[in-house]
């Protein structure tokens, strides 16, 4: 095209040094543009795969949550992992993602976003926002639902799962994720006047995700009351043993597969330069070192610390170890060192190890430890920001003025910020889903019946066992041993 253009132009009479500069000026005006539309392309392409390895979580939220019930009650969890999608496909687009993000030049606020309802006006250039943005911020949405699920499994009403479900991924949650990942939350480091001078930090969502839904389930949970069988006459535990220890491992194994799409991902783009030769693709790369080796660390230290305690070598144990420390490192991962993701990962197993100790000294029961992994782990995690962020890693992230850790030298206000994170997330998820589930149980909405749980939900609730063996069913052929881990007999 270029050559075309200055041919015509020396086939002129006399060209001109206007006329050739006019031409030089579009030429680079249009390659501009090219790299411009290049950048955008490369950038969207790397958020939108990032969704679909975020989305492949559900597929692990799936199998971990069957694998950590018994066989019962399978087919109930799995429609609730495959509705965690659908449903929070639907609220999402239709409130979630306008409360969570919807902005405009002016007219914004702190608290909640008001633009963007059923995607209208998407994309928009002021906002800065495309599908692929939508796309990414509904798998985080959906995300938080399946941590509350797990919670109550084997015990809860279907009516009860649908509303809770729609309400913490229409609303619960797009609240959270403005204040703190909308350049107009009040906890946003984006803020025009952000708290304590640059905001709180949660890049993926320790705070935002697994905290909202792990303190979602704890109220549930609660209120629903544990298992039958869980606890004994004296009040003392007693191991309900999921079905499928392979489905476990192979539910972790896909959840760590996506957290390399949830964690590196948040950066939203990748073409983008701190000088010569790193840029965001440094950035990204090092949040998946840090990914790994919080929860490699938290892993190794689950399987000996559990081995002091029990005298086992556990493989659920160390499963959830594994994912108690990519929930910690979540709120960190782009702005630590490697070395200080392992103290992440190394405290976050400790702090899973006494929750649910403390978990069964109140009698509270929750099958995939769910409120005990996300919430605790979680609150560690926006804890570890405010202590070990890199001063150069935040304002490549962030902005210039950035504070960071307090013991890498920079005082107690980013500290001070993650405290005041934690505590307003906890207490907007409980004034919101405490009374919720609280009218659901008073109006008989919540649990099923002692006879619908002792049979089974997939029985009772869904038609059927979900396994099936020759012309008998496997569920017919699994013994509950008073509690031990089932076995099957021959056909």
């Amino acid at each position: 095209m270029a050559t075309c253009d200055f041919t015509t132009l020396l086939n002129g009479a006399f060209p001109t040094s206007s006329n050739f500069s006019d031409l030089l000026c579009t030429k680079f005006s249009e390659l501009d543009d090219l790299n411009v539309a290049t950048k955008l392309a490369v950038d969207n392409s790397f958020l939108l795969f990032s969704s679909y390895l975020v989305f492949a979580m559900q597929l692990g939220f799936a199998m971990l949550c069957a694998g950590s019930v018994r066989a019962k009650n399978t087919s109930n969890i799995m429609l609730t992992n495959v509705l965690d999608a659908a449903i929070g496909g639907l609220s999402y687009y239709l409130f979630g993602f306008a409360f969570a993000f919807g902005r405009y030049e002016s007219g914004n606020n702190g608290f909640i976003g008001r633009h963007f309802f059923g995607l209208k006006k998407l994309p928009d250039p002021v906002a800065g926002y495309d599908y692929s943005f939508f796309m990414f911020q509904w798998a985080f949405a959906i995300a938080a639902a399946g941590i509350t699920s797990g919670s109550i499994a084997e015990r809860t009403q279907f009516y009860a799962y649908l509303v809770y479900s729609s309400f913490l991924t229409g609303f619960v949650y797009p609240v959270v994720s403005h204040w703190v990942w909308s350049p107009d939350g009040w906890l946003s480091p984006l803020y025009k006047s952000p708290l304590f001078g640059s905001g709180a930090i949660d890049f993926a969502g320790s705070g935002v995700v697994h905290m909202v839904g792990g303190i979602a389930g704890l109220w549930a949970a609660y209120i629903e009351g544990p298992r039958i069988g869980r606890f004994d006459a004296d009040g003392k535990p007693v191991t309900l043993r999921g079905h499928s220890s392979t489905l476990v491992v192979l539910g972790t194994f896909l959840l760590w597969f996506g957290w390399y799409g949830f964690n590196p991902g948040s950066f939203l783009a990748i073409l983008k330069s701190y000088d010569s030769f790193k840029g965001y693709w440094t950035g990204v790369g090092r949040t998946a070192v840090n990914t790994t080796l919080a929860g490699s660390a938290a892993g190794v230290t689950t399987l000996f610390g559990k081995r002091l305690l029990t005298g086992h070598w556990n493989v659920t144990d160390v499963c959830n170890g594994v994912l108690g420390g990519f929930a910690a490192i979540t709120a960190g991962c782009s702005v630590v060192e490697p070395w200080a993701a392992l103290i992440c990962g190394f405290v976050a197993a400790w702090v899973l190890i006494g929750f649910n100790k403390l978990a069964e000294k109140l009698q509270y029961d929750d099958p995939l430890e769910a409120a005990q992994l996300h919430g605790g782990c979680g609150a560690w995690g926006l804890i570890f920001v405010g202590l070990f962020t890199n001063k150069d890693y935040a304002r490549q992230a962030y902005r210039d003025d950035m504070n960071y850790g307090l013991f890498m030298g920079g005082g107690g206000k980013l500290l001070a910020a993650q405290i005041i994170d934690i505590l307003v997330i906890a207490g907007w998820v409980t004034a919101l889903m405490f009374p919720l589930f609280y009218l659901l149980h008073t109006f008989n909405l919540l649990r099923i019946s002692k006879d619908d749980e002792l049979e089974g939900l997939d029985v009772t609730r869904h038609g059927g066992p979900a396994y099936h063996h020759g012309n008998e069913t496997l569920e017919g052929s699994i013994k509950d041993m008073n509690n031990k881990p089932a076995f099957i007999t021959g056909p």
